[in-house]
């Protein structure tokens, strides 16, 4: 009779294969890691609101991710080739009070009581939390959202009829970034081009107002984004000081690739995922939406992946390995959810999702490697 649990065992490793030690490690790592709510974001968000009150939305929220990304807490694990972190801490949750803190603040003592979707939370967090809530009281997404809301609407609301929370709570959410063009052309091609649109504006049309302070967040963002990364360049650098010989070459090559994307176009394999992930990363940070998608994801990085399997410069051993990290990279990110909103998205889902294969735009077969 055979083994139903050593039949599966080796169903799995004959089809999937196996991961080497270290991506086990982190996987188990990030997998087992208790996910805590984390203030750090909100703290930030909160000094840059108020900083820039006077400011358009749009320059707003550009000053508010670069308060982020120039002053949180940065750290590359021991196992990972890739950089980027969302929170403080892996699968910690960061706290988006310009969208809603009002869920927040009412289950600070019940985060670790939950049926299910449990996160901890420390009570010098709760105290953090506190501590902003005065400013954002009746001045957020959720405040606006319940004023513009008809009273028949509501009172269906307060029953459980139908509830709203996702649209009331988040942010952008449901899309598929174009990373093909940030690959080609890298965070300058995007500046570039709005340098140029900025320069033809003609500032006698008023319309032109709103173009122009969206080029300038365009700019902000951009800068912050060099300096979010350039950031991972000096603590890799630190990092191999005192790093085994073949770590410290590891961390150097992440310090490298760091300097280069996502502000100028990938070049490598190693480079590519690495410029992804930042801003799949860096769009997270910015927005607590869900469903943001790394989209054809086969299709855009076959070209590097291709290019360096005949060169050389990887192996499918190591182009393999830098793919689960990316994967479990992915699962790093995490949201919290109202208790409410949890009977119908349980299990904290990003919803992060990757396309594979299907056809080219004239209908050929796009299967590929990288698949």
């Amino acid at each position: 009779m055979v083994n139903k649990e050593v039949a599966r065992t080796t169903i799995k490793t004959e089809y999937f294969g196996s991961l080497t030690e270290r991506m086990n490690k982190y996987r188990e790592d990030v997998l087992n890691k208790k996910p805590y709510i984390d203030a750090e974001r909100a703290v930030l968000a909160t000094r840059a609101y108020d900083r820039y009150k006077e400011q358009p939305n749009v320059l707003k929220r550009a000053y508010m991710l670069k308060e982020i990304l120039e002053n949180m807490t940065i750290y590359i694990e021991e196992e990972s080739m890739i950089a980027g972190n969302q929170a403080s801490s892996n699968k910690d949750a960061p706290i988006f009070p310009e969208y809603t803190l009002e869920f927040v603040l009412n289950e600070l003592d019940l985060f670790e009581k939950r049926d299910g979707d449990v996160f901890y939370i420390t009570e010098e967090t709760k105290e953090q939390l506190r501590s902003i809530a005065p400013f954002w009281e009746n001045n957020n997404l959720r405040a606006r959202a319940g004023a513009l809301l008809p009273e028949e609407v509501s009172v269906y609301m307060e029953t459980g009829f139908f509830g709203m929370e996702g649209k009331m709570n988040s942010g952008d959410a449901h899309l598929a970034v174009n990373y093909q063009k940030l690959l080609q052309f890298g965070l300058r091609g995007f500046e570039e081009r709005a340098r140029k649109a900025k320069a033809a504006l003609d500032l006698t049309d008023p319309a032109s107002i709103d173009k122009y302070h969206f080029y300038d967040s365009i700019f902000i963002v951009i800068d912050a984004i060099k300096v979010y990364a350039n950031r991972f360049v000096a603590l890799a650098k630190n990092l191999a000081e005192n790093a085994n010989p073949k770590r410290k070459k590891e961390l150097l090559e992440i310090a490298d690739i760091c300097s280069r994307v996502p502000y100028e176009p990938a070049t490598t394999f190693a480079e590519a995922i690495q410029s992804v992930w930042f801003i799949q990363c860096i769009l997270q940070i910015e927005s607590n939406g869900h469903s943001l998608s790394y989209g054809r994801f086969d299709q855009y990085m076959y070209p590097y992946m291709k290019a360096d399997l005949e060169n050389g410069k990887e192996t499918e051993d190591s182009i393999v390995e830098r793919l689960t990290n990316l994967w479990i990279k992915t699962i790093t990110i995490n949201k919290v959810r109202s208790q409410a909103h949890t009977f119908s998205s349980a299990g904290s889902p990003l919803y992060q999702n990757v396309t594979i294969g299907g056809q080219t735009r004239d209908k050929k077969d796009a299967v590929n490697q990288c698949h």
